[in-house]
């Protein structure tokens, strides 16, 4: 097998320059994918919850879930007038007392049982479902307890720009 004579390979300056060039553009990359991946990474959602963003008014460390302003592009299956508590890092929660009485949007993770909300069947204005009642009446230990609000664990908020609407 006759195999042809091999050259001597001198780098030139062009060969330099693409060379660098690659060194350039690779540690670019890297850094890019590196950056965007810790950025975009968000919390695991747990089985037993589910991640909602919702717009609504806060006061205090409570969250009130007003209607979509029609020219923002949230989607929210959460009815108009529920209540949550906010719960999260202190500096995001501070930030976000900073704006009451503007309409914000939330974003955060809720356990699914909380946002699915009471079962059975509105009649009136009693609810009819199977399994033990859940205020018996003429228990004193039932009367005058607050009403338990779901609780949100905010990752993120973003102003909606309009003013909470007056009671």
């Amino acid at each position: 097998m006759i195999r042809a004579p091999r050259r001597n390979r001198t780098s030139t300056g062009d060969e330099e320059r693409y060379t660098e060039t690659m060194r350039t553009a690779l540690l670019a990359a890297v850094l890019l994918a590196i950056s965007s991946g810790a950025a975009g990474q968000d919390r695991k959602v747990p089985d037993d919850s589910i991640r909602i963003s919702i717009p609504g008014c806060s006061k205090g460390r409570t969250f009130i879930v007003v209607r979509t302003p029609g020219h923002e592009p949230v989607r929210s299956d959460v009815a108009p007038g529920r209540r949550f508590r906010l719960s999260g890092k202190k500096a995001l929660l501070q930030e976000i007392k900073k704006h009451e009485g503007t309409t914000i949007e939330v974003t955060g993770l809720v356990r699914q049982s909380q946002v699915a909300g009471p079962g059975g069947v509105a009649i009136g204005g009693a609810r009819i479902s199977g399994g033990p009642p859940q205020a018996p009446t003429g228990s004193p230990i039932y009367q005058g307890t607050p009403v338990e609000q779901a609780v949100i664990d905010v990752e993120s908020w973003r102003l909606l720009s309009e003013p909470c609407p007056r009671r």
